[in-house]
Formats: structure tokens, sequence, C-alpha cells
């Protein structure tokens, strides 16, 4: 079947030639960061928030593509890049910690996810699994090993919203969370889910629907049982480590 450009990421199979695997930020402005790690980096696509760029790494072609915030646009990242042969997934993110053990600049890698978000409940019931592609993560960790940064493996949280899903106290209504989910960053710490985040669990329940491979590494910016929001002069190097953690896999 012939596809022409796709509907949102404004890319098409041609111009994908060669590449089967994807690195996956949320920030349409990191991707030009990520591909400054590319051989022959060149721009394919800018629309919405989904901007791509191509490049060589360890003599694979590769792709950057954006997703934006959260479950939906990832969803919708994925299913169009799926659409024009990519076969593997490798999220590259930030997170906030839950366990006292978990510092800024160390490396998460989940091995899977809590289901938090809506999006993964349209590819399939609650009772499937967000977990990570084993492959993805024995490289990642193997990566990150090589580069000796701390790291954590285990489970991470996936939340549709930053503010009232995570149970931060600096929002509008200054920490007021509805009675259903008001409990829900104290739970997540005694099951002993290493951090909040928003795009893990669609992204590791799509891709094992859809018998794709699929994984993710999360720089932490920040511990929150210490602060809400990240001191900004970390966020640099917090960004290029989780970015070298990730390209890694390729290494």
């Amino acid at each position: 079947m012939m596809i022409g450009k796709v509907f949102h990421l404004g890319l098409d199979r041609d111009q994908l030639q060669h590449i089967d695997i994807a690195f996956l930020p949320g920030d349409p402005g990191r991707v030009p960061k990520i591909a400054g790690y590319l051989e022959n980096p060149r721009d394919l696509a800018f629309h919405r928030e989904y901007r791509s760029m191509r490049g060589t790494l360890h003599g694979q072609e590769v792709l950057v593509c954006s997703t934006g915030i959260g479950g939906p646009s990832t969803a919708i990242c994925v299913e169009e890049l799926a659409m024009l042969g990519i076969k593997r997934f490798v999220r590259i993110g930030t997170t906030g910690a839950l366990q006292d053990a978990i510092n800024p600049g160390d490396v998460i890698i989940p091995t899977g996810a809590v289901r938090l978000d809506g999006a993964s409940r349209h590819l399939a019931p609650l009772a499937f699994p967000a977990v990570a592609d084993f492959r993805l993560v024995q490289k990642l960790v193997q990566g990150v090993e090589r580069q000796q940064y701390p790291y954590h493996l285990g489970v991470c949280a996936s939340s549709d919203t930053f503010y009232q899903g995570q149970n931060r106290h600096d929002s509008f209504k200054k920490g007021w969370v509805h009675r259903e989910i008001a409990e829900q960053l104290q739970e997540m710490k005694n099951l002993n889910v290493l951090s909040f985040e928003m795009e893990v669990a669609t992204l590791l329940t799509q891709c094992a629907t859809f018998g794709l491979s699929a994984a993710a590494v999360l720089g932490v910016l920040v511990n929150r049982n210490r602060a809400e929001f990240p001191d900004a002069a970390q966020h640099a190097q917090i960004e290029d480590r989780v970015i070298r953690a990730a390209l890694s896999c390729l290494g």
C-alpha cells in the first residue's frame, strides 16, 4: 500500500528510507540538540508539535522526532511513524523522582509504566501491561554503564496532567486535587514507583500492541520529596546526559 505524507507529521516513506529506529523527545526544541550528536543531520519537517530530523549514528540512519507533551500527541506520532516503517522507538525524556534514593541527574530506564494516562486505554484494556522491550532496555543499560551514569531500573507512572495528576502543590488551586486521585502521589511512592512523567505508558502499550519495540530513558530533573521544580542551572547538564544515555543503545 502506498502512503503519501502522513497527516500530522508531514513526513512520507521516502524521507525515512533506511531508517527503522526513532528517538522521541517531547520538546521540539530538543530535536536539533539530539541531532547535534549525529553525523550529517538534516531537517525533515516541522508541523504543530512534531519536528523531525534525520542523521547517522555509528553508521546507522536514525530519526529524531518530537512528540509534544502527553499520551495523545505521542500516540499520533508513533502511529504515523509506524505507518512509515519505523520499528523501534526510544523516548528521551525528563521526570520527577518519587523515591528518596534517586537524585537529580540520575537516569531512569523504565522496565514498565503504571497506566494512569487515558490514551493507552484506547489501545488496550488496563489489564494489558505497559512493558518495555527487553532487548532495547538491555542495550540502554549497557550504554549507561559504559558512560558510568548513575541509573535506576523499575516502574514509572504516566499521568495525563502535570499538576493535578501528579499531585503538585504549586498549581492554580494551591495543591487541590479531587478526591479520586488525591492520594495518588503517596500511593505511587508506597508501590516503589520510581517517578512521574507523561508519555511512557502510552508509548509502551502502543508499541507492544503493534508488535513493535519501545523503551525510554528519563533524566531526573527533581526529586519530588525535596522540591517541585528543578534547578535551572542543572537542566542543560541533565538534558545532555539523558540524550547521551539514549543514543548509547546504538553504541
